[in-house]
């Protein structure tokens, strides 16, 4: 096995050369803007405001639901138009803050924290936590819980994924190129809660200018290092960057905790960062709008809330009708039937192509090639998972590791009977969780 990977995973097409080398670009929403008050793995946020209330820049807008939970702030100055059910990416109608935006960007005064070096460790939780800071990779775990373990001084390892292994996503490459600063302050802020860990920056070695910069600014700090990962989807797989960085290994019922890790993104950590040093909450993200359907592809720095058509606009408009458009990157993203959705503290790309080869692809029966197991990072057969999930055989499908599936998508793939294994594996992993939820 390669150094700094681990066995199995795939080399899909990239296409990280449309966007990866062109500045990153703010973006003023024109129209209103919906807040989700489920943005987050946990508790729905409760709303604080009501209809034909007037809100600024960074004015709480909603509460935490709970300890696994977290606030959302309004990103535009405005007025509360609705509070009511909006639809977003995944197709459901979830309740949502809609502001109706005025133009004027009026802004709060952030009240500026403590420095850094005298703020005690409930302290940095607590600014972390009132920020509204949620894993920005896409699970949207609130980052306070994560950074919260029950034993911290068991975890040796505070991990930034700087993989984005993800094809067509340069979101976190333009964060490393243009703010790194940031990047390793926020990691260093990291390590303060955490006294007997090691921090690692994990790049794929297909960003060579990433790595350098990222030695550059560590050379002089003996508490971070600089990890060159082998290019390879699914490299910043929490489960597979930790074994790959370190060579722990965990499985679908434990947490990176459990092996002395925590693993948070770029986007992420720089918020973080953002936060303890200035106080301020999360209101923007980058998202990559991108795709041979995209006249200017590029990324973007999103107020949340903003609608992913008027980023299509921004981009330039389509060259071509696209056949599919997915939220996300093409292996693990949720495909679009209308663009007319918010933007979320958790939406990393807008992905248009022209070409929809899975639903154009003929799906035959499995000639037992073998090809998906060789490529599964699960270790785990998803052929045989795919068929027991098909005749709803929840006993054998739990007995052969089907919950030790990361979604990944990489069976699908390969797969030359165009199957859609992974599909069938996730549905049938839904429905046991759903079933352990009610016992």
């Amino acid at each position: 096995m390669a150094k700094f990977s681990f066995r199995g995973g795939i080399h899909p097409f990239e296409g990280k050369e449309l966007s990866k080398d062109k500045p990153i670009k703010e973006y003023l929403p024109k129209g209103d803007l919906v807040y989700p008050l489920s943005q987050h793995i946990g508790a729905p946020a409760s709303p604080i405001v009501e209809k034909g209330d007037t809100v600024k820049v960074g004015q709480k807008i909603a509460e935490a639901g709970g300890f696994v939970s977290a606030p959302i702030y309004a990103s535009v100055s405005g007025t509360v138009k609705a509070i009511e059910p909006r639809r977003v990416i995944t197709g459901d109608n979830v309740m949502s803050i809609v502001i109706e935006n005025d133009g004027k960007y009026e802004e709060v005064e952030y009240v500026q924290p403590k420095p850094v070096e005298v703020l005690l460790k409930e302290e940095i939780i607590n600014l972390i936590k009132e920020a509204g800071i949620v894993g920005m990779g896409g699970a949207g775990f609130p980052t306070h819980v994560k950074l919260s373990p029950k034993e911290p001084d068991k975890i040796h390892y505070v991990i930034a994924n700087c993989s984005e292994c993800e094809p067509y996503l340069t979101s976190d490459y333009r964060k490393m190129i243009e703010e790194p600063e940031k990047l390793v302050e926020g990691l260093s802020i990291m390590l303060r809660l955490f006294d007997n860990a090691r921090g690692i920056l994990a790049v794929e070695d297909n960003k060579p200018d990433c790595i350098q910069i990222l030695k550059k600014l560590t050379a002089d700090n003996e508490k971070i290092s600089v990890v060159a990962l082998k290019t390879k989807y699914p490299q910043g797989s929490e489960r597979h960057l930790i074994y790959a960085c370190t060579g722990r290994a965990i499985n679908s019922s434990m947490l990176p905790a459990d092996a002395g890790c925590v693993v948070n993104n770029v986007d992420t950590i720089i918020s973080v960062c953002n936060a303890v040093k200035e106080g301020k909450p999360l209101l923007n993200r980058i998202v990559t709008v991108t795709g041979d359907c995209i006249k200017t592809p590029r990324n973007f720095n999103v107020r949340i809330g903003t609608n992913y058509a008027e980023l299509i606009d921004e981009a330039g408009g389509f060259v071509k009708d696209p056949e599919k458009i997915v939220s996300g990157g093409p292996m693990m993203g949720f495909a679009l039937f209308d663009t007319n959705v918010p933007c979320t503290k958790t939406s990393s790309a807008l992905l248009c192509l022209s070409h929809d080869e899975v639903s154009s692809a003929v799906e035959t029966a499995c000639i037992n090639c073998g090809r998906c197991v060789e490529v599964c990072p699960g270790r785990v057969v998803p052929s045989r998972l795919a068929d027991y999930a098909q005749h709803k055989n929840k006993e054998a499908f739990e007995k052969n590791n089907g919950m030790e599936c990361c979604e990944c998508g990489c069976c699908s793939y390969v797969c030359p009977a165009k199957r859609q294994l992974t599909q069938s594996i996730k549905s049938m992993r839904r429905m046991i969780l759903a079933d352990r939820k009610k016992k």
